[in-house]
């Protein structure tokens, strides 16, 4: 069983900065891929960036330049630090974990897990 604990959401004004962590937790020897989604109301959940394990980072084209994904293998956490925040950028930020190995018994689990989110409010 994996855990995914998101914090760092709130409100900041337009042109500000915000940095969401994610904390995994459980039986985890190593994930493939950490990212982060989000979902702003009447839309659909859409990838922001993403951090496969040994590969290169990738980036939804709206955040791109602003927005930089980062993650610490050892401590099983992903950042996401978020600058010059557009009003556009309001939504729920989801942790996402894909590809799992258990450190109990090796057994990779190809499922995607998720957090319960964290607000991002961009308003002046």
């Amino acid at each position: 069983q994996v855990q995914l604990v998101e914090s760092g959401g709130g409100l900041v004004q337009p042109g500000g900065s915000l940095r969401l962590s994610c904390a995994a937790s459980g039986s985890i020897a190593r994930i493939n891929t950490m990212g982060w989604y989000r979902q702003a109301p009447g839309k659909e959940r859409e990838l922001v960036a993403s951090f496969p394990s040994g590969g290169r980072t990738k980036y939804a084209d709206s955040v791109k330049g602003r927005f930089t994904i980062s993650r610490d293998n050892a401590k099983n956490m992903v950042y996401l630090q978020m600058n010059s925040l557009k009003p556009e950028d309001t939504a729920v930020y989801y942790c996402n974990a894909q590809g799992v190995v258990s450190s109990e018994t090796y057994t990779y689990y190809g499922m995607d897990y998720w957090g319960e989110g964290t607000l991002v409010t961009v308003s002046s």
